[in-house]
């Protein structure tokens, strides 16, 4: 192994810790929504603003982080946003209302929007398209633990040790991390310097809105974020609600979706010569979440809603990864702005998702907004499977 080799894996390891601290900060508001509008005395539909705030400021600051990565270096900017999602963790900790709660779960979600996207773009830019979606999986190892944990711990928090502690834990987890990453950014030759400019790195994005391949991979991407995110934040609230459970074993069920993920990125290379490729993937993935959103949405048995936990994340990941590694080869030019355009649109798309879903949740319509979902989800493999063909 030669030592650029050492250097990027080590870099990929630490920028996976970084990934794994943002997706528990992500997600493990989910498993909290019932406690949080307990606490605030509102209702869980209002609470999950916390939820719908993070992802839009997410999404917004993509627009931002990509010319950053492009210009400044993807490593060095991953490594400042991991320091302040520690500090604005912290911050959240102390929030005495659901108003200043939601506001900085806004400012963890625009800090944390700087990391994950950017180690894609990353990967992009060092690893071949053969080996691509691979690399693309094992990093996804890393994030499907962080969600894993987030929704776990999540739960555990909200009745054992009190949500504060939660967000406490994630800001040392975050400090740990950009440490490390800072480290890395020491041990790294300074980025050639730009010869766009930081304005013409803007104008990127405009360029890049004006291609059709680009447009119909960041469609797919919306659609995709809008159906399975937006089902995903109100699954635990699901699981309590029409199973039964507590919030503590709502939140550990839930870690079943990202154990399907693991099954999937641990054997990514394999998957895909098992199915055809990558259209054989998508064809696998959307018929799996189709059939565990429609299981969530109208069986009462705990062992069902376990199994429709995992199918769904199972067949998210199959087809989720596989817009991921499209999203790094559409536009190699601009890498980091077109990967971070990909997460942007994704977070736009969840957040419209969980605002729709909040109408049904206190209308116990949630079976109807899971039939919903799997409906739109059949449509979208249709498209995405087309899609791949194409390319």
């Amino acid at each position: 192994m030669s030592i650029a080799t050492m250097a990027e894996r080590n870099s990929l390891l630490v920028m996976a810790l970084a990934g794994f601290a943002s997706m528990v900060s992500m997600r493990m508001c989910d498993p909290m929504l019932v406690v949080l509008g307990q606490e605030f005395q509102v209702t869980t539909g209002e609470a999950s603003s916390v939820v719908s705030a993070f992802a839009v400021a997410y999404g917004v600051m993509q627009l931002f982080y990509g010319p950053l990565g492009d210009r400044f270096g993807k490593l060095r900017v991953i490594s400042l946003a991991a320091l302040a999602c520690a500090i604005f963790s912290a911050i959240t900790s102390m929030a005495p209302s659901l108003t200043s709660l939601v506001v900085m779960r806004a400012f963890m979600g625009a800090a944390a929007a700087g990391i994950i996207p950017l180690t894609l773009a990353w990967i992009g830019d060092q690893v071949a398209y053969d080996r691509r979606q691979e690399t693309l999986a094992r990093l996804m190892g890393a994030t499907v633990s962080g969600m894993m944990v987030g929704l776990w711990f999540g739960g555990f928090a909200a009745e054992n040790l009190g949500w504060r502690t939660a967000f406490v834990v994630v800001s040392a987890c975050f400090a740990s991390a950009s440490v490390f990453l800072w480290r890395e950014v020491r041990n790294m030759p300074a980025p050639a310097p730009s010869t766009t400019g930081f304005m013409g790195a803007f104008a990127n994005t405009f360029e890049l809105l004006c291609n059709r391949r680009v447009l119909q991979v960041l469609s797919a991407t919306i659609v995709e974020g809008a159906l399975i995110f937006g089902a995903m934040a109100f699954i635990p609230t699901h699981l309590h609600q029409q199973f039964d459970m507590s919030v503590v074993f709502a939140g550990t069920v839930m870690m079943l979706y990202g154990v399907g993920g693991l099954i999937y990125s641990q054997l990514a290379r394999r998957w895909l010569g098992w199915l055809g490729g990558e259209r054989g993937l998508v064809r696998t993935g959307a018929s799996l979440i189709v059939l565990g959103l429609m299981t969530l949405a109208w069986s009462h048995q705990q062992a069902l809603g376990m199994l429709g936990c995992f199918m769904t994340g199972f067949g998210f990941y199959m087809m989720h990864n596989t817009l991921q590694t499209q999203a790094t080869q559409m536009a190699p030019h601009a890498r980091g702005t077109a990967v971070t355009l990909f997460a942007c649109v994704l977070f736009f798309g969840q957040s419209a998702g969980v605002l729709a879903m909040s109408f049904g949740v206190d209308r116990g319509w949630l079976p109807y907004a899971f039939s919903l979902c799997a409906v739109g989800v059949a449509a979208l493999g249709v498209f995405v499977h087309r899609l791949v063909g194409r390319h």
